[in-house]
């Protein structure tokens, strides 16, 4: 039934105004003004999908990963131009993963994670 259909990454965030800054200068993701038309709901466009992006006051509880990018082999030079802009990665403790700097290597995987303001785990996956 939806085996051909997009899917659209969804995040509740508590200040849509931290938000807008973050997914829109932190991540340069590009808004899609035409979607963002309620104040309090923004949608990026992130490749060939979308990001949509709402105020909750469940903003942030959920603890696991919300949204991936994959972006090949250019995992180093993503996280080292976040970090320049200030981003905090997160590091887990994970069987099979070991901890390069930031980024998390396993066999023919490797991942690092990050929060947006509200607190949402976000995941980007390299080769």
């Amino acid at each position: 039934m939806l085996a051909n259909t997009d899917a659209i990454a969804t995040v509740g965030v508590r200040d849509i105004a931290a938000a807008r800054t973050f997914y829109g200068e932190v991540l340069e993701l590009q808004e899609d003004e035409a979607r963002s038309h309620y104040p309090d709901f923004l949608t990026y466009r992130s490749g060939a999908t979308l990001v949509q992006v709402y105020q909750s006051t469940f903003g942030g509880t959920n603890q696991a990963t919300s949204v991936t990018w994959d972006v090949g082999n250019r995992l180093e030079t993503v996280v080292d131009a976040l970090l320049a802009k200030g981003v905090r990665f997160e590091h887990y403790d994970m069987p099979g993963m070991r901890l390069e700097g930031d980024i998390h290597v396993a066999e023919g995987m490797k991942a690092a994670w990050l929060k947006d303001p509200a607190g949402n785990v976000l995941n980007i996956n390299g080769t």
